[in-house]
């Protein structure tokens, strides 16, 4: 009994570790009402992790018909945003909240 609940926290651990390598990290800045960088370039099929962060006083909105993704960030918060595996193509985003200025595109390649 010992040795098959060793070899599973093996097992459990690997696969961990399998899942946490499968998914990069990116980060998009939200700054006077502007996405920083406005351009994202990403891998074509691979899943990605994109932070958030809201560096404004007022909240903010991570919106894309493209990816069906659609988050509400707080006064200097932050949110994760999964997406992919995407095909390689240009997905827009934008912040319903302020339209006018903040605006993105994720460049897949």
């Amino acid at each position: 009994m010992q040795k098959t609940t060793f070899f599973s926290a093996i097992l459990f651990s690997c696969l961990l570790v399998s899942v946490s390598a499968q998914a990069k990290d990116y980060v998009l800045t939200l700054k006077n009402n502007k996405f920083v960088p406005q351009e994202l370039t990403i891998p074509a099929k691979q899943k990605v992790k994109i932070t958030v962060k809201n560096e404004d006083a007022t909240p903010a909105e991570f919106e894309s018909f493209d990816l069906n993704r659609e988050k509400i960030i707080a006064p200097h918060g932050q949110v994760v945003v999964v997406v992919g595996p995407l095909d390689a193509g240009t997905y827009t985003f934008f912040d319903e909240f302020h339209k006018d200025t903040a605006t993105g595109t994720l460049i897949v390649k």
